[in-house]
């Protein structure tokens, strides 16, 4: 997003932090509804979102990903260790405990990100062409259709395969573009691949901590170099809490409605939303 140090409204601090935590977990791609936000709001005469307040936003709702899982994480943190314990022992626990198996998982599932670094300026630079993002986001409407009319699969972290995984962490490197659901795509990809529904969310909200850190560690340098007005702080701060919370919910509400296979729902709004914003821009041009 193209940064500045215009002084942001707690408003739109708000808003945006509505949009982010909302559209993050909600599978209809926050990086969209950020762009489309942008590009009206800005038509409006209302400041681009400061690049370091972009940043301090996705750290908002990786906190909703850390409350709303952190069992899971807590659980995988013990096994890391235990396991760096076994390896310098050189013994192995026959079975591998879930917990250590989910770790190798997000780590295959986020080796495809890497591809993506080469064109990192080029997907984000996307996000200035509303064109792209209205059509991306219909097309995240037919995966999300389609998700619904898959067999319900059994695979967990237990009998998952690599290739699985490795197949999701594709769809989440194609989720980088905007416009693109990270969180549709990759929970559409685990039911391809057969993961039980309720296994699928849960891989993907957990696949999403390495992904999201990343991106934010390699933009955090950018976002410092650009300029930031610290006496903007708490209009900030204003925003990353209605992220984390906003985020929360909605990590809750897919939660109860993964296991009815009704993501089908959502396909209808972004196919809503990428068609308005299309004849909107056409009108408006």
């Amino acid at each position: 997003m193209t940064g500045g140090l215009n002084p942001l409204s707690l408003l739109s601090s708000i808003l945006l932090g509505l949009i982010q935590g909302l559209a993050e977990f909600l599978p209809i791609s926050s990086s969209g509804h950020l762009a489309i936000a942008e590009h009206f709001l800005g038509q409006a005469g209302v400041p681009a979102t400061p690049d370091f307040f972009d940043v301090l936003l996705h750290l908002g709702t990786l906190v909703a990903v850390f409350a709303a899982y952190w069992q899971d994480i807590r659980d995988m943190i013990v096994e890391l260790i235990d396991g760096v314990r076994d390896l310098v022992r050189g013994t192995t626990p026959n079975p591998i405990p879930p917990a250590r198996r989910m770790i190798l998982l997000i780590i295959v599932g986020t080796l495809p990100l890497f591809v993506v670094l080469p064109v990192k300026d080029l997907v984000e630079g996307l996000s200035g062409n509303i064109y792209f993002v209205a059509g991306a986001l219909i097309v995240t409407g037919f995966l999300l259709f389609a998700s619904d009319r898959v067999k319900k699969g059994r695979k967990t972290e237990r009998s998952a395969k690599l290739l699985d995984v490795l197949l999701v962490g594709i769809a989440q490197a194609i989720a980088t573009c905007p416009g693109i659901s990270r969180s549709g795509t990759t929970i559409t990809a685990g039911c391809f691949v057969g993961f039980d529904r309720k296994f699928a969310v849960r891989f993907s909200f957990l696949l999403s901590i390495p992904a999201v850190l990343g991106a934010n560690i390699l933009s955090l340098k950018d976002a410092l170099t650009g300029g930031v007005d610290w006496s903007q702080l708490p209009v900030y701060l204003a925003g990353v809490v209605v992220a984390a919370v906003s985020g929360y919910l909605c990590i809750r509400l897919l939660k109860m409605i993964a296991d009815k296979g009704k993501f089908g729902w959502f396909a209808y709004y972004c196919w809503a939303v990428g068609l308005i914003v299309l004849a909107l821009t056409l009108v408006l041009k």
